[in-house]
This record gives structure tokens, C-alpha cells and sequence, in this order.
């Protein structure tokens, strides 16, 4: 059992009784605030990240290598969200766990993460193949010379 999700309402009702006892009402409004003020808080930032989520399309992200590069394990899927400032592609069965969410970028690479209990427990970066004629065209020569880098090396005077 998850006992990290009771450990926050059972620590808030400490603290209340903890108020009340040593305050009496007044105690309990002042942490009473507090805890509202918390979850206002956590909800307006989950706002937040899903506005903007939503002017994205889904599935979409700049750079699925920096993304890999990003990712830890157990960040939840919230933070994720966050860091790619888009939904993720559900690629596994809706409602069952775990599930397989997709970020891909312009260039064809894509990253799947899998969520198990809205936790980050693995992901795979794929990246497309590169035909053998397309990257000899592209690679430059050993033996070619940037503008100015022979100035570069000179000592200043």
C-alpha cells in the first residue's frame, strides 16, 4: 500500500489538533488557512501546466534527446507535462496500468516514458535510421577550413 498518500491528510489533522489544542480556535483557523492556502497553491500550478500543455499538440516536443536527457525516474507524469509543455501520446490501453505515453519532435525522434501509479519507471529514446548516402552528403570534410579559423589561432597583438 501507497502510504505516502495518507501521510499528508493524517499530518494536516495533526497539525489541526496540534492548533487546537495549543491555541484553541484561533490555532486551528491560522493552520486551517495554511492548508488552504497549500492546496490553492498545488491546484493553480496544475492549472498552470495544463493551460499550457494545451496550446501544444499532442504527442509534441522540441527536442526528444533533451527530453531524454531530462527525465529521472519517479518524476510524476505531472512534471513530465511540465517539462514538455505538452500531453503525451497514449499509446497503451486507456485505464490500465502501466501506461505508455509518446513525446516526439520535429526531426522524427521520439521518447517513450511508461507511468506506473502516475511515477516515471522507465523510458527509451528512438531515434530515426540515417541512410548511409544521406550522412556521407552531410558530414563535412576532414580537410575543409571554417572562415577565420586560421585568425583564431594567431596570438592577439
Amino acid at each position: 500500500m501507497n502510504f505516502g498518500r495518507l501521510l499528508v491528510p493524517v499530518g494536516g489533522l495533526v497539525l489541526l489538533g496540534l492548533a487546537w489544542r495549543s491555541y484553541g480556535w484561533g490555532g486551528v483557523a491560522l493552520v486551517g488557512g495554511a492548508i488552504v492556502m497549500f492546496l490553492l497553491m498545488h491546484f493553480n500550478r496544475t492549472m498552470q501546466v495544463l493551460k499550457r500543455a494545451a496550446d501544444r499538440p499532442i504527442g509534441t516536443v522540441a527536442s526528444a534527446v533533451m527530453l531524454n536527457a531530462k527525465l529521472k525516474p519517479k518524476a510524476t507524469l505531472l512534471h513530465v507535462i511540465a517539462m514538455t509543455r505538452a500531453l503525451g501520446e497514449l499509446r497503451s490501453p486507456k485505464d490500465e496500468q502501466p501506461e505508455l505515453f509518446r513525446w516526439t519532435d520535429a526531426g522524427g525522434s521520439w521518447v517513450d516514458c511508461t507511468f506506473a501509479g502516475g511515477k516515471l519507471v522507465e523510458w527509451k529514446l528512438t531515434r530515426p535510421e540515417v541512410a548511409e548516402d544521406e550522412a556521407a552528403a552531410d558530414a563535412p570534410s576532414a580537410d575543409a577550413v571554417k572562415p577565420g579559423a586560421a585568425d583564431a589561432l594567431r596570438p592577439p597583438v
